[in-house]
Formats: C-alpha cells, structure tokens, sequence
C-alpha cells in the first residue's frame, strides 16, 4: 500500500508541475524526427509511442485537446501542415485513445507509460494482458517503417502476438498514403503490394 501511495503522490505531483511548456516540450522531443531517425535499435521508437500517449494525457488533463495538441507539435517539428504530420497526429491521438478505452491511463498504467513500457489492460476482454506497440504495416514486410511513427499502434500483447505478416485492405490504403506523403519508398510500397 505504502508504493501505491508513492506512486498517486507522484502522479498528483507531476500533474500540477507538468506545464504547457514542459508537456510540449517532450512531446516535440519525443516526436523529432532527426531524434527518430537516430534510433537503431528493432522496435526502438515503441518506448516514445508509450510516453507520448502520457504525455497527450497530461495535455488532455491540463485542458488541451490532445488532436490540437499534436497537431501544434507536428508544426515545431516543422511537418505543421503535411501529410506525414496528418497521419502522425492522428496515429498518436487514436494511440491515447486506445490506452484510454483498455483503461491504461490509470495512475499504475500512466506512470508505466510515462516510463515508456507496457502498461496493463484494465478493461475489456483483454484485462490483464500488456499493452503492446504493433506495426500497422508489419516490419517483416517492410523494415523501414519500424520507427515511424504513423505506422505504429497500441494493441492488447495476445492480439498482437496472434496477428500474422499478412497485408489487407488497410495495409495497402496505409502504404499508398505513407508513400505519398514521404514516409514510404517506392520500394518499401511495392513490397506492400507485391503480398
């Protein structure tokens, strides 16, 4: 009892310490492609889709709407305005939101998030099971989307772990408009299409 009494002091904590500058500025940092591109790791930027949904939280807490608020952190980051800051925004919104419905966002779950691993699922059918990041485009069909961002998804672990390399519908459509915004190669989209 004593940790869970820790763990709420801090999250009230940081909640009242957590400006809009402080919010804003780990989301810019933690959606900076020139850091992205640095990652090296296989599935290095799954940590940053854990603490940017903490951090779209924080905003959302502090009264900004979260769609808003990535949307101001794709113009910082200087794809304001762009299809690739489009399909960002809105993957990282929609992340929240999942964390959000499995009930991830608890003082446990936010805590676990802000440290960027997997928080546990609260409600729902998965209750119990880890919420773990998954390719949308699955990184055995296409490596170079491993860290980017719009291609990443929060998910339930035995979901994910249950999916195959298979490409469907949203697969393709998600290729075609990661291509066309500059988040694909051309031979990164006709290995989409050629499964």
């Amino acid at each position: 009892m004593p940790s869970l009494m820790r763990i709420l002091l801090m999250l009230v904590l940081s909640c009242g310490l957590a400006s809009a500058d402080t919010i804003r500025d780990a989301l810019v940092s933690l959606c900076d492609p020139a850091k992205i591109a640095t990652i090296t790791a296989e599935r290095g930027a799954n940590p940053r889709v854990r603490k940017i949904c903490y951090w779209l939280e924080m905003a959302r807490k502090a009264g900004r709407e979260p769609s808003s608020e990535m949307r101001e952190v794709m113009s910082a980051v200087e794809w304001g305005g762009t299809a690739k800051g489009e399909l960002t925004a809105d993957a990282m919104t929609r992340n929240r939101m999942i964390a959000e419905r499995l009930g991830c966002l608890d003082e446990v779950g936010m805590t676990t998030l802000r440290s960027g691993k997997a928080a546990v699922i609260r409600n729902g059918p998965y209750a119990g099971d880890k919420l773990s990041v998954d390719h949308i485009i699955p990184r055995a069909v296409c490596a170079e989307l491993d860290t980017t961002l719009a291609n990443l998804e929060l998910m339930p672990m035995r979901m994910n772990s249950s999916k195959s390399d298979s490409i469907g519908e949203r697969q393709v459509d998600m290729a075609k408009k990661f291509h066309a915004a500059g988040l694909l190669s051309k031979a990164g989209l006709d290995a989409v299409l050629a499964r």
